[in-house]
């Protein structure tokens, strides 16, 4: 419950780094609210602040699975978008699942798939006559196939080429936002996966933390 009604909205919009799912599969289900970044950002943030946490394991920008449906995330955002309004920012951190095997993306065309979720925000501007919010797009960790549980854990769903296009993903998600004037934060600037080669390591919460902090002051003063 937000205690503060005149607390600033942020909402954070990603998949399973956002959600929490820990990078070793001997850990719990889903790391601490005061462990993963989002709980961290609150407490950074502090009461002038309401984080809300919208992650989801295994959510892409804008594809489907054959077998998993509800995970395109492009299809829920507008509602989400609507239910918790008004945002004052949205962070969104997605890119990572759309370079699995079985969806065979480019960088770019993922970058280009982030880059709808600036329409959707202007949209909503549109329609209720208001302002937008502001919108930082976040790019991903980068796979690392070096690290111990990956070919265990994920071998299946990513490839070696996942590797090479998740260091791309980086420049293609900040020339999008560049040419969309929208904010932009590079996780992978502050941030790196654990034993599973996919999710965040422990530590890299708090980090992402203060850098996305950073951001949402940029993104309000701008």
């Amino acid at each position: 419950m937000i205690t503060n009604p005149s607390a600033s909205v942020v909402l954070c919009y990603g998949d399973s780094n956002t959600y929490g799912a820990p990078a070793d599969l001997d850990g719990p289900a889903r790391l601490a609210s005061d462990v993963r970044w989002t709980g961290r950002l609150q407490q950074l943030l502090g009461e002038g602040f309401s984080v809300i946490e919208e992650g989801l394991n295994g959510r892409t920008t804008d594809v489907d699975y054959d077998d998993r449906p509800g995970c395109n995330g492009l299809p829920y955002f507008l509602p989400c978008l609507l239910s918790h309004a008004p945002v004052d920012v949205v962070m969104v951190m997605l890119g990572t699942n759309d370079l699995k095997t079985q969806f065979d993306r480019s960088a770019e065309s993922i970058a280009a798939a982030v880059g709808r979720y600036v329409d959707v925000v202007e949209e909503v501007a549109r329609d209720r006559g208001v302002p937008p919010s502001r919108l930082v797009l976040v790019s991903p960790v980068r796979v690392d196939d070096g690290r111990p549980g990956f070919a265990e854990q994920n071998g299946d769903d990513f490839d070696s080429s996942a590797v090479e296009r998740s260091h791309r993903l980086g420049p293609e998600i900040r020339r999008v936002a560049r040419l969309r004037g929208v904010g932009f934060a590079d996780a992978a600037d502050v941030a790196v996966v654990g034993a599973d080669g996919i999710h965040l390591d422990v530590d890299s919460h708090a980090a992402l933390a203060r850098l996305l902090a950073g951001a949402v002051d940029d993104a309000l003063s701008a």
